[in-house]
């Protein structure tokens, strides 16, 4: 029997994040010295493990739910050296107890923190409670490019309606209304976002085309085709921007 689908291994990082970008996040975040940073819905926790190694006193945590990702990180971490710096957990971030930190990472995971629809305002106050004084918030946030039609969000995931984000503008003012100020504001461009969408399929892509009368090829077909149906609908209309929030002392 041919083994099962591979997953993400294309993806460095889950989101569609360039390198450059991400060495000028962790290089601005490492500037402030942080001894404690907390990552909200890590996954396999890329950027956090890439600010510990930019940091060596630093200390890490990392809050997921997806036990598979958070084994990624382990890994990842263990190989790098890191182990003896960063705890993973895997349980819901509502709520949670870890923090206050220098840094926290919130990167498209502003609905671990809060069950309001949208999350946002429900997130940007949670993220104020967990970030020290003096310290930074890396939001990456979805917004809105332009509004979406009806016919676009009838192509996008289960449920989307224009309420599920705010556009770029009324982003930063909730983060201001939250308690912080932005020192700066970035969005993901065209070729992030395709070489993320083309890296988050291609894993499957390359095994379904090897593979097409597997036992899972029928719902793995089905799942590419629904996903890639999806990123048309919102190519170009759904936006990601990264925050470096600082909280306003308290």
């Amino acid at each position: 029997m041919t083994e099962s689908p591979p997953r993400l291994s294309r993806l460095v990082f889950h989101g569609p994040l360039s390198e450059s970008r991400a060495d000028g996040m962790v290089r601005r975040l490492a500037a402030t010295r942080p001894r404690s940073v907390l990552d909200i819905g890590c996954g396999w926790a890329e950027p956090l493990l890439r600010l510990l190694a930019a940091v060596p006193d630093a200390k890490g945590t990392g809050i997921d739910v997806n036990g598979e990702d958070l084994a990624r990180a382990r890994r990842n971490a263990e190989a790098r050296g890191l182990a003896d710096r960063v705890e993973f957990v895997e349980e819901s971030a509502l709520g949670t107890r870890y923090g206050p930190a220098d840094v926290v990472l919130c990167l498209g995971a502003s609905q671990a923190l809060s069950t309001a629809e949208p999350s946002t305002a429900g997130a940007l106050r949670e993220l104020r409670r967990l970030v020290r004084d003096g310290g930074r918030v890396l939001l990456g946030e979805g917004f809105w490019e332009r509004p979406p039609t009806e016919a676009e969000l009838s192509g996008m995931w289960p449920g989307a309606r224009a309420g599920d984000h705010h556009d770029l503008a009324t982003l930063l003012d909730l983060a201001v209304e939250a308690g912080f100020r932005p020192e700066w504001t970035e969005t993901a461009g065209p070729q992030e976002w395709e070489e993320f969408e083309s890296a988050y399929q291609a894993d499957l892509e390359v095994w379904l085309a090897g593979n097409p009368l597997h036992p899972l090829a029928a719902e793995t077909r089905e799942r590419l085709d629904r996903h890639r149906a999806q990123w048309m609908s919102y190519r170009g209309v759904l936006g990601l921007a990264y925050l470096t929030l600082v909280p306003v002392a308290s």
